[in-house]
């Protein structure tokens, strides 16, 4: 390993310890792993055979190889969205993953002092952070870590969201432009602007810092 890469992993592992003395002020759980399979690892030992698991729209998810492992032990109740075609197969899925045991999920940003800053358009991926699921995992990689709360946002509108206008080929002014223009357009992806700042059940929130760039 060169010693430009041995500092720039020593400062995540103390940026990491500083917000995850943040996090426990905030009712929530952090850990750090320096690498996704550490973070996949980890996050199994906390499970349980015949455990529920759902997942937000998250491309850390998958990245990790959390999702895979996950399927491959073959040991959980999986619930995707994306099998639920129907009207009625959609409702009964919501309530499913709205009473999950797991709810996996990414965040748009993280500030240094423990604050998760997300949008979402559906607001699909944020209503479960929010309430319902048993114990929601936020998979965060170091690249998403800003200052504070208007540097997350920032971040979201200038990082986050015009590459993923265009992977779900969302057709708004991001996409088309790169630039976040605060659109009302059909497809807005910033419906929702949401900080958490405290979770009153304490540790139901357990965000895992992993020493990798992830996501958007």
């Amino acid at each position: 390993m060169n010693a430009t890469l041995e500092n720039v992993l020593a400062a995540h592992r103390a940026t990491a310890q500083t917000i995850i003395k943040n996090l426990k002020k905030r009712g929530m759980d952090g850990a750090y792993c320096a690498t996704s399979a550490e973070a996949v690892e980890l996050v199994r030992s906390w499970m349980h055979e015949g455990d529920s698991v759902t997942w937000g729209g998250s491309e850390t998810f998958k990245e990790t190889g959390m999702k895979a492992a996950l399927e491959d032990a073959g040991c959980y109740a999986m619930l995707d969205r994306a099998t639920a075609t129907t009207p009625d197969e959609q409702r009964a899925m919501w309530r499913d993953r709205t009473c999950a045991d797991w709810f996996f999920m990414s965040a748009n940003a993280l500030t240094v002092d423990g604050e998760l800053v997300n949008i979402d358009g559906n607001s699909d991926r944020l209503s479960l952070l929010l309430h319902g699921p048993a114990h929601v995992v936020v998979l965060v990689g170091m690249n998403k870590i800003v200052a504070d709360v208007e540097a997350g946002f920032k971040r979201i509108r200038t990082i986050s969201c015009p590459p993923n206008a265009a992977r779900l080929h969302a057709n708004t002014p991001c996409e088309l432009t790169g630039v976040c223009s605060e659109c009302h357009a059909k497809n807005c992806m910033c419906c929702q602007m949401v900080v958490t700042r405290h979770s009153r059940h304490e540790g139901r929130i357990r965000v895992v810092l992993i020493g990798e760039d992830l996501g958007y």
